[in-house]
């Protein structure tokens, strides 16, 4: 009777948050619009996460491994190991058809033993109840009992008085965008503090990272990080986290690490203070109901981080993770979100990801990428496209989760287990002594334009093609 059931389940989940899926590739689209018309075109961005550590023993050790593999071909299409059949490229678009999901592979019991030394053990299986949470995709309220309490961490730090922005962009908020070096704004300017992690240390080291989900392809990707020994950082939102528990737990339990990415993804800049601690608060209490822990780390939706948010988060013990941004301007970010609305094409996406690593080479430091686990042309990239073509690419890099690949222990990852007492850091946004090298950068100023000792980047080595697919790119920006 189960197997009878499960694509029923599958097919009701996917009625209910089609809405919300389709709603993030609309404000994907705008919050896009609105950032690329006033700031450099990101042409050399790019991303992909992929991480040479084993599920089992990054749960130990943190080891890390290599592995060789190969993708789909970029001109047809390629049914792999774990029973996934990726499209070529030029298939990869805003309309290409969903392929099947895939079930969970494992389930654990309450009681079941995680893989972080001093963690609880896994909660009562979580039920959701509507009732009891803000509405899904929505700016979480601030009229309840739990944003009350939360809003009593803020007490005793210094949490600044800078205005909310218009929405988060530049464009929408010149003045802002005039004062970004003293707000510390990052989406406008590539503002960041010493407590912000935004690198690996280590050169040719890549920092794994997907964000937005657990979705209906996770399981493909964690099937196929499963498959070449890697692990990742999953930067999840509580809206989805509540729609699928089991997938956040076989995250967990299979090695991955798990961060908060706020509640309904809105930029978080243009929220208040008790907005933000509410979009911060559920999403992190989602976590804990399902897993027991409380995340340490946490990503800004788009970036979009200023000095009062990030007080605000550090006060609430999360320490904000960014995506590298070189002094020239162009961000580790693959564009694979701006398929799903219908900006780039999945060629373009995985030009703009070539181009990354083709400048690896030249950086100081090792590098964190932005990917996503939300959409099923994401997920193709990832698992058909940049993962293969990272773990083959010459120079050798080595791929590792965030946290890992800045020397976090992983019990520090986690409030219940977290032994270090200096971990998060002290609430400041002027930065602090104690934060570990790579995480932040080696410079001793307060404001950096690229949180880490990143050289420039090399344009020489940026091929013609990628160059004006980038082009093509920007130039559908402005047609919608």
């Amino acid at each position: 009777m189960k197997i009878h059931l499960r694509p029923l389940v599958a097919l009701l989940t996917l009625v209910g948050v089609a809405s919300a899926n389709e709603r993030h590739a609309r404000l994907a689209r705008k919050h896009n619009y609105a950032r690329d018309t006033t700031t450099s075109s990101m042409t050399a961005s790019t991303s992909t996460p992929s991480s040479t550590t084993s599920p089992s023993s990054a749960a130990v050790s943190g080891a890390t491994t290599s592995v060789a593999t190969t993708g789909a071909s970029a001109t047809g299409p390629q049914t792999n190991t774990w029973g996934t059949t990726i499209p070529p490229l030029t298939q990869i678009t805003s309309g290409m058809p969903s392929q099947p999901t895939l079930p969970v592979t494992a389930t654990y019991p309450a009681g079941a033993t995680p893989p972080i030394s001093g963690a609880p053990v896994l909660p009562t299986p979580f039920v959701f109840q509507a009732s009891s949470w803000p509405p899904q995709d929505q700016i979480a309220p601030t009229d309840s009992t739990e944003v009350s309490e939360w809003m009593q961490e803020l007490n005793g730090f210094d949490i600044p008085d800078i205005p909310p922005t218009t929405d988060g962009t530049c464009a929408g908020d010149p003045s802002a965008a005039a004062d970004a070096a003293d707000r510390g704004w990052w989406t406008c300017g590539g503002y960041t503090r010493d407590t912000d992690i935004t690198a690996c240390p280590d050169k040719l080291t890549w920092g794994v990272s997907f964000d937005d989900g657990p979705a209906f392809y996770t399981q493909q990707l964690l099937d196929y990080l499963s498959s070449i020994n890697v692990t990742s950082t999953f930067f999840v939102v509580g809206s989805r986290v509540v729609e699928r528990p089991q997938v956040l737990i076989e995250e967990y339990m299979t090695g991955h690490e798990i961060a908060v990415h706020t509640w309904s993804h809105r930029p978080l800049t243009m929220l208040t203070t008790e907005q933000v601690v509410a979009e911060l608060g559920w999403t992190r209490k989602a976590i804990k109901d399902v897993l027991g822990v409380t995340p340490t780390l946490m990503r800004p939706p788009y970036g979009d981080i200023d000095d009062r948010v990030r007080a605000i988060s550090l006060a609430m013990g999360m320490v904000p993770v960014i995506w590298t941004r070189t002094p020239s301007g162009a961000t580790f970010d693959t564009n694979d979100w701006k398929v799903p609305g219908g900006v780039v094409n999945g060629s373009q996406s995985f030009a703009t990801f070539q181009a990354i690593l083709n400048n690896a080479t030249v950086l100081d430091t090792g590098f964190i990428v932005l990917e996503h686990d939300l959409y099923p042309q994401t997920v193709d990239l990832a698992i058909g496209y940049t993962l293969p073509a990272a773990l083959n690419f010459t120079p050798h890099l080595t791929m590792d989760s965030i946290g890992h690949c800045n020397d976090i222990p992983a019990t520090n990852l986690y409030r219940e287990s977290n032994q270090n007492t200096s971990f998060p850091y002290p609430n400041s946004t002027s930065g602090d002594s104690s934060v570990p090298s790579g995480s932040g950068g080696s410079t001793s100023t307060s404001t950096s334009k690229t949180g880490g000792s990143i050289s420039a980047l090399n344009t020489d080595a940026i091929p013609m093609t990628v160059i004006g697919t980038a082009m093509m790119a920007a130039f559908g920006v402005l047609l919608l």
